[in-house]
């Protein structure tokens, strides 16, 4: 044991010295390099210089539920100037060598002088002042006496030393290269894209031609492709470059000024998760600007790929099914105009004449995804950044870029009914067989006189849900009261925000959004008129409420977020888990008897138009009063009894509920049918 123990402390010792002479070597080597030869490695560093390249990430795609494209990337092609490789003072010539080679092979390059030269005549471009006043200030040419086109081109000539170039034409070309170069921080992080989404012809012609010009590359990058551009604009969005405050926004968090980032819609709301992470690149040059070394220091990373829960077949039938029944609407509110002027008819206008704008939603009721949500009138978002088509979209009187279902705030008429009688029968307003005589005009407020639409004389709850008795639910809600309305309408989702990843309107409840408020606006507000307004998003989330028994989830427009590769899920929206929002608290009893009100109201009521329907449905007309023609609205859930999707459709100005009816049920077709949007088209409902 004893020899054991030597043995051990010999082991130790032996280590301790090594440590020891570990250390007295780097001991050396540091005062080798700090203060023997100090000057010597001052000099080798001063000799070379490290930059570093940022490379762009890819961006994740966005897919329907079933993994159909909707905005995809496409390999592109630009052609670049890499600072870091280019000689000192041969930038001009490398530009001068590019416009010969584009010129050759017909491409466009980056061109953006407000300058032009025609028949050897040097002018302004139009439209050119703030972009001139930036040219002549402080940050580049500092001279505002500069005046006419030739002095200005001149001045910027000899700032980029290309004053002896004697060609007008091509003296104004590189001028307006290296502009473009500086305007846009052309730097050694920052290679500057001389030529964007060039063809392969140009490709190869510039790949051949440049192989011995230093600084010039073809790089690959990601163009993005919007397969469909009507199917989802308001939901998808697009992508575009930073403006100045995006930038200022955003550059702590990575972004440079040629990035993009989503403008609006998915491509907004997801842009941390569809954005990646940049490459890195280091790259070290001696004191001759010969590259020493190369390293990728940091690997770029693909943004993740969305699932939204868009069903694009229902969601292309419900775009065409809305269009065409709003058409149809005014179609026949025109036709009743002419006819009325012939007869000289008391009722001249507001028979839907004015008709052409809508919202429809679809909620798969098991979790509240949103099948389909078409608005119109529609758009072509991949268009977006055409200049005549863009400017067609900011002066239509109709607003194509307004959606209709996420930010159009509507009065529900009666289809806000249902959420009364629940309200009512819970707090035990009312009960199911609480008489109420409809006298036809409701006059408990003088000032605020309700009218209803027939006499029902005495009247219980499924009777005057089923014809829709303004008189029984003026009187409901007075017993009710504004503040308990408005509280049971917020966990049905009316008047909040359901939830959706997207931007989206809160809506408007009366009573508690109002301004000024008597006893007497409570009657309004029962029957979905005073400043009850609500979007068709919400109004389908409502629906799905009373399907679910009270029981509100988040709506949601994604399925599922996974990695580029798609291999591994980053987040899912599991439709059996889903997340709830508010649970209203309703008795099973008069869940039941409200349900079945609405479908008394599609058998022998107000909607009896859905009872050709070959599934059961249940629910609830609306006609709402406004400047204008009548709005109307229709909800409903399917089937009856097992229900699987809420449908909620609002024609503005649409005068007749029937249109609506059919828009819901072309949409429930698609759905519960797979028909195709061919087979709409052949033949829909109300042909």
């Amino acid at each position: 044991m004893g020899k054991d123990k030597k043995n051990s402390n010999i082991r130790l010792i032996i280590c301790g010295v090594i440590v020891v002479l570990i250390f007295a070597v780097f001991t050396i080597r540091l005062f080798d390099w700090q203060i023997l030869n100090e000057d010597k490695y001052k000099e080798i560093s001063a000799q070379s210089t490290s930059y570093t390249e940022v490379s762009d990430a890819t961006r994740g795609e966005i897919l329907d539920v079933h993994g159909k494209e909707l905005a995809v990337n496409k390999t592109a092609y630009n052609i670049v100037i890499n600072k870091i490789y280019v000689q000192e003072n041969s930038t001009n010539d490398i530009i001068n060598t590019l416009l010969d080679l584009c010129a050759k092979c017909d491409t466009k390059w980056v061109d953006e002088l407000p300058i032009k030269v025609k028949n050897d005549v040097v002018s302004f471009s139009a439209d050119s002042d703030a972009e001139l006043e930036y040219i002549k200030g402080e940050s580049m040419l500092n001279d505002s006496d500069l005046n006419t086109p030739d002095e200005v081109l001149d001045a910027l000539a000899k700032r980029y030393k290309a004053d002896s170039i004697e060609d007008t034409y091509r003296r104004r070309d590189v001028v307006s290269v290296r502009y473009n170069m500086e305007k846009s921080g052309y730097s050694y992080s920052k290679a500057y894209i001389f030529a964007e989404k060039v063809s392969e012809e140009a490709v190869a012609v510039v790949s051949e031609q440049t192989q011995s010009v230093p600084g010039v590359e073809i790089r690959v990058t990601n163009e993005r492709v919007i397969k469909n551009g009507t199917l989802i604009p308001h939901i998808l969005g697009v992508v575009g470059s930073l403006s100045a405050e995006e930038y200022e926004s955003n550059k702590d968090n990575g972004y440079s000024m040629n990035d993009v980032i989503g403008k609006f819609g998915i491509e907004s709301a997801l842009e941390s998760n569809l954005r990646g992470q940049s490459g890195v690149k280091t790259i070290v040059k001696d004191e001759n600007g010969n590259i020493i070394s190369e390293e990728e220091t940091v690997k770029a990373k693909p943004g993740d790929t969305v699932y939204l829960t868009i069903d694009s077949n229902v969601q292309s039938v419900a775009n065409y099914s809305l269009q065409k029944n709003i058409n149809r609407a005014r179609a026949e509110g025109e036709r009743e105009v002419r006819n009325a002027k012939s007869n000289n008819a008391k009722q001249q206008s507001r028979l839907g004449e004015d008709c052409y704008c809508g919202g429809a939603v679809m909620l798969s009721v098991k979790d509240n995804s949103v099948i389909a949500a078409a608005s119109a009138p529609n758009y072509d978002v991949s268009k977006y950044y055409d200049s005549d088509y863009n400017a067609w979209l900011n002066t239509n009187e109709h607003s194509p870029m307004f959606s209709r279902t996420f930010d159009g705030s509507f009065s529900p008429g009666s289809a806000f009914k249902p959420c009364v009688a629940l309200a009512a029968l819970q707090e035990k307003v009312i009960k199911p067989n609480t008489l109420i005589n409809c006298t036809k005009h409701y006059d408990y407020y003088p000032k605020y006189v309700v009218n209803c639409m027939g006499t029902h004389g005495h009247t219980a709850l499924h009777n005057a849900m089923t014809v829709s008795c303004n008189y029984y639910f003026a009187e409901t809600g007075r017993r009710l009261g504004a503040t308990t309305l408005y509280m049971y309408a917020e966990k049905f989702g009316l008047g909040v925000k359901t939830g959706i990843e997207i931007d989206e309107s809160t809506g408007v409840l009366a009573g508690r959004d109002s301004t000024t408020w008597y006893e007497g606006n409570t009657v309004q507000a029962a029957i979905g008129q005073s400043d009850n307004t609500f979007t068709p998003m919400q109004l389908a989330t409502y629906v799905s409420t009373i399907a679910n028994n009270g029981v509100r989830y988040k709506t949601h427009l994604v399925r599922k977020i996974v990695n580029y590769e798609r291999d591994e899920t980053v987040l899912y929206n599991d439709p059996k888990k889903p997340e709830v929002m508010a649970d209203a608290g309703l008795s099973k009893k008069h869940l039941t008897t409200v349900k079945s009100s609405m479908r008394s109201v599609v058998t022998s009521g107000t909607a009896t138009l859905v009872s050709a329907y070959p599934k059961a449905v249940a629910g609830k007309t609306g006609t709402a009063e406004n400047a204008g023609s009548d709005h109307v609205i229709f909800v409903c859930y399917a089937p009856y009894e097992k229900p699987e999707v809420a449908v909620a459709v609002v024609l503005e100005h649409g005068a007749k509920g029937k249109y609506a009816m059919y828009t819901a049920m072309d949409m429930m077709d698609a759905y519960f049918y797979d028909k195709s949007l061919k087979k709409v088209k052949t033949k829909s409902w109300g042909d």
